[in-house]
């Protein structure tokens, strides 16, 4: 495959990459749209297949120039109808005019960290894979453009260049809508996801670093073997996968201000749309052409909606699509290679790939350049207290019995040279976390060879103001242990002039605070009014005190009253029971039992209907009542009879 790529282009390729501003930044700010740029897309016919051309079998398209081609109009023999692209590759075209006029140029952007993506598309038969793969004497876009992409890598991260490159491979297929691991197949299904910054990824991926075309080879032809593939009876070899094969450029820059960058290479050869017809599938077969069929249908919705700016693209609505999101409408360098078949039976095939190739290169992309700022990893320096402390700090942390053990001083072992020029022996009073990693910075840049680098050698205008600021919390530090001294050398001579306001102070000072009372509110007394009957019995009584309401002054309270005692005669309220009412009372009570219905025995307190009744009764049959009770009335009891 060397054999293949003459020496002359690949040093005209490098220079061409090397003179295009090696590795700038890209200018797009964050207000700023990425400069559009259009999918190109490019035709290839294929020759005739070997037994398949007839004597009068004439092709259905002619190419016009290298961009241009025409086809047979199927509603009217004497029409044609033109399409232009921005390549067009005769059946002569070899696999190095495909290579050399539409792929290589785009490899340049991976170095720049930006993304670039190659198609395969067109019916089943058509030739794609051997587009993208080709064979060991004709190789195709896939060995060149990874032979030439680690050529790049080692020329521009070669010593003495400011970059560090490295590149990763990964391989996959899309089958049945299930993403599948061609560099480890027993991983399964895999996930689609999309990070925070909006780039397609797939967790667990199988990525393997190469160096070297070799090592390309070595884990690609392998995977090649496992890709899903199956006979139909147009051909014998057909593609029952898309195929997506992922290349990483990194880049790290190996001094100031380290930068990152990511480019990342798809290579996709996709399976061709098939007509079951013709093609005679069958069971799995069968089904497989469904699905592939199905991708590439919402493959065209995705054109279709992204030429008409529709809100809503419908990426989700697939896998292929979903992983295309980048190529299509995104922010990589696409390339689309239609090819498509001479032969009359491939007309529907052709016009129809024809119609795909004239929208997709309407569609615009926004490449821009993956850069990120990452700051050189240091490791964690682990410092006593004693180094954290200053020197006054860290013998007022001492007790005395350790400095009562202390040895006496010994001789201080001279410091290396870097501990000599360096300053940050001065910063104890600077906070611990900064002073940790000024240290680790310093044992760092020493390690390295640096000898006696002022201050982490860091530029003049940044080391002025860094010493500015260690000096400026010197002095607030001293102006503080200052201010501290003058308050405890006021607070000795108060206490010597006046020893007796010392103590008052103090006695003011650790005077407790007076609470505060707390009223509590008294229970109001309650005044109860009872029945005069219940009054009556409780002072027939012998050992019964009753409560009766009296008023003296202009306060109401209750007294209690022994039955036995006789009443005093005292200014206020009370209840008596005159004794004319009380045989009033009796006397109409005995005239209603006498005399009265039932229904006017009802009145009388808790006499109902039955005893009412009754008492009708028992007066019919003994007679009238000669006395009645009231008490006993009123407690629901009975009366005698005459």
């Amino acid at each position: 495959m060397d054999a293949g790529l003459p020496a002359r282009r690949r040093r005209e390729m490098a220079a061409a990459i090397s003179g295009a501003g090696r590795c700038r930044l890209s200018k797009v700010g964050a207000g700023r749209r990425p400069p559009p740029a259009r999918v190109r897309v490019a035709v290839r016919l294929r020759p005739f297949v070997d037994g398949t051309a007839g004597e009068n079998d004439t092709p259905c398209v002619r190419g016009l120039d290298s961009c241009s081609l025409e086809i047979a109009n199927w509603r009217n023999h004497q029409e044609t109808l033109k399409y232009q692209f921005d390549a067009f590759y005769g059946e002569r075209s070899s696999q190095q005019d495909i290579y050399a006029g539409s792929v290589q140029p785009i490899l340049r952007h991976l170095l720049e960290g930006q993304n670039a993506s190659v198609l395969a598309y067109g019916p089943t038969g058509a030739g794609k894979t051997h587009t993208m793969l080709g064979s060991p004497e004709q190789p195709g876009v896939i060995p060149r453009a990874l032979m030439d992409l680690l050529q790049l890598t080692r020329e521009e991260g070669a010593e003495g260049r400011p970059w560090a490159l490295s590149v990763t491979m990964s391989y996959l297929e899309i089958y049945q809508e299930k993403v599948l691991d061609l560099l480890e197949p027993s991983s399964g299904d895999l996930v689609i996801r999309e990070d925070c910054r909006g780039n397609i990824l797939i967790p667990g991926l199988t990525q393997k670093p190469i160096t070297s075309f070799a090592d390309f080879e070595r884990h690609f032809l392998p995977a090649s073997r496992n890709r899903t593939v199956g006979a139909t009876r147009l051909n014998q070899r057909s593609s029952r996968s898309h195929a997506v094969l992922l290349v990483k450029v990194d880049q790290r820059e190996r001094l100031a201000p380290f930068r990152q960058r990511e480019g990342k290479l798809y290579l996709i050869d996709l399976a061709g749309s098939e007509d079951n017809r013709r093609t005679g599938n069958k069971g799995l077969r069968l089904k497989e052409s469904g699905a592939i069929n199905t991708s590439l249908f919402v493959l065209g919705k995705v054109v279709d909606a992204l030429n008409q700016g529709l809100p809503r693209v419908p990426y989700r609505d697939s896998k292929l699509t979903r992983l295309l999101q980048d190529s299509l409408g995104g922010s990589a360098h696409s390339i689309l290679i239609a090819n498509i078949a001479p032969e009359r039976r491939f007309y529907l095939d052709t016009v129809s790939a024809l119609n795909f190739a004239a929208r997709s290169k309407e569609v615009i992309n926004r490449p821009f350049t993956n850069e990120s700022l990452q700051l050189p990893v240091l490791a964690p320096v682990k410092l006593s207290q004693k180094e954290l402390l200053g020197p006054s700090e860290a013998k007022r942390a001492r007790g005395p019995e350790e400095e009562e053990t202390e040895s006496p001083e010994l001789p201080i072992a001279p410091a290396s040279a870097s501990q000599k020029l360096s300053p940050l022996q001065k910063l104890s009073s600077m906070d611990p976390a900064m002073l940790e990693r000024l240290l680790s910075l310093d044992r760092l840049l020493g390690s390295q060879g640096s000898q006696g680098t002022p201050l982490l050698s860091t530029p003049k205008r940044e080391r002025m103001v860094l010493m500015k600021t260690v000096e400026e919390k010197d002095l607030e530090i001293e102006r503080l242990k200052m201010k501290q001294k003058e308050l405890e050398a006021k607070v000795l001579a108060q206490e010597a002039a006046d020893p007796k306001e010392k103590e008052n102070y103090s006695t003011t000072m650790l005077r407790p605070l007076a609470r505060r009372t707390v009223t509590v509110a008294k229970p109001l007394k309650k005044a109860v009014v009872m029945p005069l009957q219940l009054i009556q019995e409780q002072a027939a009584s012998p050992n019964a005190k009753i409560h009766i309401l009296k008023k003296k002054g202009r306060k109401r309270k209750l007294e209690s009253l022994d039955a036995s005692q006789p009443e005093k005669a005292e200014d206020g309220w009370e209840l008596q029971i005159s004794p004319e009412l009380l045989a009033h009372g009796r006397q109409k009570i005995l005239d209603l039992l006498n005399e009265g219905s039932a229904r006017d025995l009802r009145s009388l307190q808790r006499i109902g209907q039955k005893k009412a009744q009754l008492i009708v009764g028992w007066r019919e049959l003994h007679g009238p009542f000669s006395q009645a009770n009231i008490l006993g009335l009123a407690a629901g009891q009975g009366c005698g009879p005459s």
